[in-house]
């Protein structure tokens, strides 16, 4: 059964990946929490989609996104970078929503020493130029480092934070939960959501004909578009001889 509050995210990743739009993500473990509004996502559908790492089947790697709605998947790419999606849909049908981008609106200091733009444990966090703080978050690979996802979140079950528009952020003397908490989900699309293809995604799945991208407008955070780029033939021995 779908925690309640969830139930957005139930009709797979293209119905849920706009209302993703403007809610907080925050992850809070050892006292130390730190919370991002998402302002980018892209929807991945599973077998009808050949962007989507579910397209051929579930694997060991994919298997939480094959699992219930509300969890979290976390893979690994470019062997360095971990990113971060949420399960959408009905149990079996591979259904996520990538997220890509988000404003940094609480646990600064962490923020940036995750980032390794802050300064070291013990010593004050040094004001940092809005552009930085800005783009601490901007890719799904810094959002992922700034909230301290990894390996050891996948699988990991949502968990519904405050009212909408509220952050998790607990008073210094009292700790904050431990978990990944999502709050302000919307049921309609927020006006002026802009959507368009899909980043780096190569092949099929790629282009105009997959507008599953999905952003607020005028957000600095937003990561910029780049098109996937073909991969260069490698030359065989006969060749270069030519």
């Amino acid at each position: 059964m779908t925690p309640r509050g969830l139930e957005p995210l139930e009709r797979g990743s293209l119905h849920a990946a706009p209302l993703l739009l403007g809610s907080t993500l925050t992850v809070a473990r050892q006292g130390a929490a730190v919370s991002v509004r998402l302002t980018e996502v892209e929807a991945y559908e599973g077998a009808r989609d050949p962007g989507s790492h579910g397209f051929r089947g579930r694997t060991a790697r994919t298997a939480t996104m094959f699992g219930p709605v509300g969890h979290i998947y976390v893979y690994f790419t470019y062997g360095m970078h971990w990113c971060v999606n949420i399960v959408c849909g009905p149990e079996g049908t591979s259904s996520g929503v990538l997220l890509r981008a988000g404003e940094v609106v609480a646990g600064m200091d962490t923020a940036l020493v995750r980032r390794g733009a802050g300064a070291v444990a013990g010593t004050a966090v040094r004001s940092r130029p809005a552009r930085t703080a800005r783009q601490l978050a901007s890719g799904p690979a810094r959002l992922a480092q700034t909230l301290g996802i990894g390996a050891g979140d996948d699988g990991s079950a949502l968990l519904l934070g405050p009212a909408p528009g509220e952050v998790l952020d607990p008073a210094p003397e009292q700790p904050a939960p431990d978990g990944i908490w999502l709050s302000g989900l919307r049921s309609r699309r927020r006006p002026g959501t802009l959507s368009g293809p899909r980043t780096g995604v190569s092949g099929e799945g790629g282009g105009p004909d997959y507008p599953w991208r999905f952003w607020l407008p005028d957000e600095p955070s937003v990561s910029p578009y780049r098109a996937a780029q073909p991969r260069r033939r490698r030359e065989s021995r006969e060749e270069r001889r030519d």
